[in-house]
C-alpha cells in the first residue's frame, strides 16, 4: 500500500476530471489535499468528497496563467498546511472559448493552450521550487497525454503542448535533481471527461474518422466508445482514477528513485 500520510498536495485542475481522480486517490492514500481551480465553485465540491474521507482539505482559486495568483496559493497552502509535498499540474485545456465549432485552431486557440498547458505547469512548478529546494524534498507530476507521442490533424496545438509538457518536465527534473525533488510525467490514454466529450462533439461532427462517423448515432458518447474501441488494444477506457494511482505511486518515496520520465496510462495505445 501506498502511504502518504502527512503528505500535503496542490492539485490544479482539480474541480472535475482527472484532477478530481487524482485528488481522492491521494486523500485515499492519506494526504492532505489541496484542489485548485478557476471554478472555485467544482474545488469545493471535490473538496468536500476528500473531507468525507477524512482528510484535511480546502480549495482555492487559480488562475494558472497567472504567477501572483499561483503564488498566493502556494502561500496560503503553506501557512495553512506547513509545506507542500507534492504538485500535480493536471490544469488543462483543449482551445479558447468555442474550438469545437471551428474546424482550425486560431490563434487564439494556441495562445490560449500554451498559456494553460504550458506556462502553467512552468509558473506552478516555479513556484514550488524554492520551497522544495530549501526542504530537499518534493514530487511534481505533470499530467500530459498520449497526444504529446504523435501528432493529430484536428487539434495540433493542443498536441504541441502536451509535447512541450514532456519536454519540460525532463528540464525540470535536470534542474531539481540535486536537491532531491522528483518530476516527473503522465500521458493518459482515452478519458470520458467533460474535454474529451468536447473531442468526440468536434470528431462525430467534422468527420475526422469516417469509418468511426458512419457507424455512430450522434450521441458523443457512442462516439468516444467506438474510438475506445478502434484504438485501444486492451479494448477499455481509462479513468481519472487509473491516472490518480499512477500518481499517488509516483508521488510516494517508494519512487524516490524515478524522475525525468513520462508514463503511458494508456491500455496500449502507445507503447514506449
Amino acid at each position: 500500500m501506498i502511504d502518504l500520510t502527512g503528505k500535503v498536495a496542490i492539485v490544479t485542475g482539480g474541480a472535475s476530471g482527472i484532477g478530481r481522480g487524482i485528488c481522492l486517490v491521494l486523500a485515499e492514500q492519506g494526504a492532505s489535499v489541496v484542489p485548485t481551480d478557476l471554478n472555485l465553485e467544482g474545488a469545493q465540491s471535490v473538496a468536500s468528497e476528500v473531507a468525507a474521507l477524512g482528510r484535511p482539505s480546502a480549495a482555492l482559486r487559480i488562475d494558472v496563467t497567472d504567477r501572483s495568483s499561483v503564488e498566493d496559493v502556494v502561500s496560503q497552502t503553506i501557512s495553512e498546511h506547513g509545506r507542500v509535498d507534492i504538485l500535480i499540474n493536471d490544469a488543462g485545456v483543449v482551445g479558447a472559448p468555442g474550438w469545437q465549432d471551428r474546424e482550425n485552431p486560431t490563434d487564439a486557440d494556441w495562445d490560449y493552450v500554451l498559456a494553460v498547458n504550458l506556462r502553467g505547469v512552468v509558473i506552478c512548478s516555479e513556484a514550488v521550487a524554492s520551497h522544495m529546494k530549501e526542504r530537499r524534498y518534493g514530487k511534481i507530476v505533470n499530467i500530459a497525454s498520449i497526444a504529446a507521442r504523435q501528432g493529430g490533424t484536428d487539434i495540433p496545438h493542443y498536441n504541441a503542448s502536451k509535447a512541450a509538457v514532456v519536454s519540460w518536465t525532463q528540464s525540470n527534473a535536470l534542474q531539481l535533481a540535486p536537491y532531491n525533488v522528483n518530476v516527473n510525467a503522465i500521458c493518459p490514454g482515452l478519458l470520458w471527461t467533460p474535454m474529451w466529450e468536447g473531442i468526440a462533439r468536434k470528431r462525430s461532427a467534422s468527420g475526422f474518422d469516417p469509418s468511426l462517423a458512419a457507424s455512430s448515432t450522434g450521441s458523443t458518447r457512442e462516439y468516444f466508445e467506438k474510438t475506445v474501441e478502434a484504438w485501444i488494444p486492451m479494448k477499455k477506457e481509462q479513468t481519472p482514477e487509473d491516472v490518480g494511482k499512477l500518481a499517488a505511486f509516483l508521488v510516494s518515496d517508494d519512487a524516490h528513485n524515478i524522475t525525468g520520465q513520462a508514463v503511458n496510462v494508456d491500455g496500449g495505445r502507445r507503447m514506449n
